[in-house]
């Protein structure tokens, strides 16, 4: 049976590392307890969890403003939670969020809202919600709840780009930075896809652009990189970016980490040996965060 319904998958970042340094015994009891306690989150709101897969939760809900409240509480939550457990067992959440039609088959579901939802919760980073446009149509904004346009965005396997906004979800942050954009900006960005074409690269006085069928392309120390940056804090080979299903993605391959910033506002990711979109314009610090006013920080434009 084809419905209309939102359709919310939230993934464990970082699960992999986990396996990696506690074992598969160790590791399969903290993957299996943060999966129980978000399903759980998802029941409590009215939720229907629909399966558990590995280190994700597949869930719908009928109502989008029901799925939005209760993402946003299980992120706040969710940050509690983390905050009690050894740095060994930190597996954020990232969470993507999409309104559309699926097919009920049993106790399963299907269609172009699972996978899109699942594409965006892979896409985005640790601690972030992404959702679609239909998904915030009848849900506005609280005063600690804000949306970002981050606009269309390709997901594989779909002909047209999805348009994406951002959840900001901490309460702390100023509403000044999230204003959506007015519909006449936003036609203009559905024309096509935001994270296509090139990104163009600045440190210090070095300015450099790079088309999608040239990635990927490498930052680092070493001078036979494509993105020079020759500060004892930045690795031989620091990081890359790669053109990746209509986005350009950033692969942080270094010792010490990588920290994004986006213009308009939010948190910095931290990156250490892990990835994320980037998406309009912003700032990464290599080696070092941004509270060090001597970090080596390249600006990037995506267009």
């Amino acid at each position: 049976m084809n419905v209309q319904t939102t359709v919310v998958f939230a993934d464990l970042f970082g699960s992999t590392g986990v396996f990696e340094s506690l074992g598969n015994a160790k590791a399969t009891q903290a993957v299996t307890e943060a999966t129980a306690w978000v399903a759980n989150k998802f029941t409590a709101n009215g939720g229907r969890v629909v399966k558990l897969l590995g280190d994700g939760v597949l869930a719908t809900f009928d109502h989008s403003p029901d799925a939005i409240a209760t993402v946003v509480d299980i992120q706040r939550s969710y940050q509690l939670r983390l905050a009690k457990l050894p740095p060994q067992l930190c597996m954020p959440l990232r969470i993507g969020v999409v309104r559309g039609d699926v097919v009920l088959v049993d106790d399963d579901c299907y269609g172009d809202a699972v996978n899109t939802a699942s594409r965006l919760s892979e896409l985005t980073g640790p601690h972030q919600i992404w959702v679609n446009d239909q998904a915030i149509e009848n849900s506005p904004e609280r005063n600690d709840v804000h949306y970002r346009l981050l606009g269309p965005i390709t997901i594989r396997g779909r002909s047209e780009p999805c348009t994406v906004y951002q959840i900001e979800w901490k309460e702390e942050q100023n509403s000044e930075y999230f204003t959506i954009q007015n519909p006449a900006n936003l036609d203009a960005l559905k024309s096509g896809d935001i994270l296509g074409g090139q990104i163009v690269l600045s440190y210090n006085d070095i300015k450099q652009t790079f088309h999608a069928f040239e990635m990927p392309i490498h930052l680092g120390r070493m001078r036979k990189l494509d993105m020079v940056v020759n500060d004892p804090r930045v690795s031989r080979t620091h990081a890359r970016i790669e053109w990746r299903n209509g986005s350009f993605q950033f692969v942080d391959e270094s010792s010490y980490g990588s920290w994004i910033r986006f213009a308009g506002g939010g948190s910095d990711l931290m990156l250490r040996r892990a990835e994320c979109v980037l998406h309009g314009k912003g700032q990464v610090a290599l080696g070092t965060s941004f509270l060090d006013p001597t970090a080596p920080v390249v600006a990037y434009s995506v267009s």
